[in-house]
């Protein structure tokens, strides 16, 4: 059974930080991309950063550039998502998903398998 655990969310004041795990099961973990997304209530779901299990490489969305830093640990299957400098605006639920073409940081329609979400709370 394929599962995606994500972990670490909370309350934190404005320019804190927090680091999200997202543990993976029942795939071969380094042939997909593992992405973070977020939905902040009354918006579309959103993509946040995205990884290639296979060779590192990442990609950010300007929203986070410079803040967020997406790692992986291929020996525990598992992807975080390190947010510093946190503001209001990134109170959301955030998600991990994986696919395996690569698009699904662009396309959230390609993704295969989605984690149920870690609330984050951005607020002074």
């Amino acid at each position: 059974e394929v599962q995606l655990v994500e972990s670490g969310g909370g309350l934190v004041q404005p320019g804190g930080s927090l680091r999200l795990s997202c543990a993976a099961s029942g795939f071969t973990f380094d042939d997909y991309y593992i992405g973070w997304f977020r939905q902040a209530p009354g918006k579309e779901r959103e993509g946040v950063s995205c990884i290639n299990n296979s060779d590192g490489s990442t990609y950010y969305f300007d929203s986070v550039k410079g803040r967020f830093t997406i790692s992986n640990d291929n020996a525990k299957n598992t992807v975080y998502l390190q947010m510093n400098s946190l503001k209001p605006e990134d109170t959301a639920v955030y998600y991990c998903a994986a696919e395996r073409s690569g698009y699904g940081c662009y396309d959230l329609s390609a993704n295969d398998y989605w984690g149920q979400g870690t609330q984050v709370t951005v607020s002074s």
